[in-house]
């Protein structure tokens, strides 16, 4: 007598057989970028001529995201694919105009470029404002882990954001950056910022805080609260290994 599989049983395995597939293509590209981070970043600057020479990693890493989605219901692993997502598609872009530097030097770099991944075809900008910021509008310590290839930016890491410690390296990034002298300059009662202070304040000043307020949070010796602040130029540079 032959079995009967009823309808909404074969929905549910193969519901539950798609959702483990996801799973591994999500594992897989947390481990493969970390893999890459740990091969092409040292001390916060990306090995670009490097890359060049044998892009294949990076394109099979782009390859394997294009198709990747993450429900927004799941954050942390949301979060950590786009933050990854954004990151390695700087490089990418980077890698394919290099030599060259700086990022604004490529016309669109960041706004008109749209890239494939994670199910989207989307710019860098709107990684960061829309799938990143506009979801997530209170968690502005993104924008120490987001790195737009300029050396005014905070130092790229070398490994990828997972979900498992996601929470630990926003803090962690956030931390080195406020406390970094040549990212927060003091001098005596002036404090000079970095321009992302300026760009995206309204990140910073919620709830009746201020500049001052947010990042003493994160800092071991904190800001005079009556400090004047001011803005110092960003550095577009690119943050090559020489």
């Amino acid at each position: 007598m032959k079995k009967i599989i009823h309808k909404p049983i074969l929905i549910l395995l193969f519901s539950a057989w798609f959702q483990l597939g996801l799973a591994q293509e999500l594992e897989s590209f947390f481990s493969k970028s970390n893999e890459f981070f740990q091969t092409y970043v040292s001390d916060g600057k990306v090995d670009y001529e490097k890359i060049k020479m044998n892009p294949a990693q990076l394109k099979d890493l782009i390859n394997l995201a294009k198709n990747i989605k993450v429900d927004k219901n799941k954050p942390i692993a949301y979060q950590a694919f786009w933050v990854n997502a954004y990151n390695l598609l700087v490089i990418n872009g980077i890698v394919e105009q290099y030599p060259v530097k700086s990022p604004l030097a490529i016309t669109g770099f960041f706004d008109a470029t749209k890239h494939s991944i994670g199910g989207k075809e989307i710019s860098l900008n709107d990684i960061e404002n829309k799938v990143l910021r506009g979801n997530f509008p209170d968690e502005a310590r993104f924008h120490f882990v987001l790195v737009c290839a300029g050396l005014g930016c905070p130092p790229i890491i070398n490994e990828a954001y997972v979900p498992s410690k996601l929470e630990n390296q926003l803090q962690k990034q956030t931390e080195l950056a406020l406390n970094n002298p040549n990212f927060i300059r003091v001098k005596g009662k002036k404090v000079l910022l970095s321009q992302i202070f300026e760009w995206y304040k309204t990140d910073f000043v919620k709830n009746g805080s201020n500049e001052i307020d947010f990042i003493n949070k994160f800092r071991t010796e904190k800001l005079d609260p009556s400090s004047k602040v001011s803005y110092y130029p960003y550095d577009w540079t690119l943050n090559s290994i020489k």
